[in-house]
């Protein structure tokens, strides 16, 4: 019974407390959507969307400063337009631009994201604190969505892309560290997890999620989006 020897000989906990606790390798997750490449491919193709709406919001930021009354190219019309939210208090919320947040961080994820794509492991403590430091950019993210939609009441199309593809990031981040078993979760709701990841539930959630926005944004504005 070779199987049953393997299993005996294997240890119930991992040697090295910066790996991960629990599942056998082989009953991980498998075909391209679970592969490195792919994971931190999106996750670095996010982050440098994010970088760029950041750096295209922070030079805005500069030409308000100057002038608040600035034709900005993505002042479209009254619901689209990046001088109404720009001017806005929640668009410096930190006593400076929000955009220098992003500037500051994304290269962070993307430096990540590069050394996961040619197979960096890096400590379960940091990819910890990674996740908690994105849930933390995740929900800044949308709280500033929605003080745009129903206080400020108008569209940035650049904070709109910083907040998808933070969105990306963080899921992207949670599917790696999931799969790495990172988190330092229960057991059962680690397994629940990585069946989720395995059935392909994550990224129907973040489709779904995705089209949820964009129709909360058709039905709030509907037609003035194109006046």
């Amino acid at each position: 019974m070779p199987n049953a020897s393997r299993a005996a000989q294997r240890p119930a906990e991992p040697t090295d407390p910066d790996r991960g606790t629990s599942e056998d390798e082989d009953d991980l997750p498998s075909g391209w959507r679970h592969s490195n490449g792919w994971i931190f491919g999106v996750m670095l193709v996010a982050a440098a969307l994010s970088l760029l709406g950041s750096f295209v919001l922070s030079n805005d930021a500069v030409i308000l400063a100057g002038n608040k009354n600035a034709a900005l190219t993505c002042n479209v019309n009254a619901v689209i337009s990046c001088g109404t939210v720009g001017n806005s208090w929640q668009a410096a919320l930190l006593g400076f631009p929000n955009a220098f947040l992003g500037v500051a961080f994304a290269p962070v994820v993307m430096t990540i994201a590069v050394a996961g794509m040619v197979g960096v492991r890096f400590p379960r403590w940091f990819m910890l604190g990674a996740q908690l430091m994105y849930t933390i950019a995740l929900g800044f993210a949308y709280w500033l969505f929605s003080q745009s939609m129903f206080v400020i009441g108008a569209l940035c199309p650049w904070c709109l892309l910083v907040m998808l593809a933070t969105t990306v990031s963080f899921a992207t981040l949670l599917h790696a560290n999931v799969l790495q078993d990172n988190l330092y979760l229960p057991r059962r709701l680690q397994r629940r997890l990585l069946e989720m990841v395995r059935s392909d539930v994550d990224a129907y959630l973040l489709v779904t999620w995705i089209v949820l926005l964009a129709a909360s944004i058709v039905l709030k504005y509907g037609s003035r989006l194109l006046a």
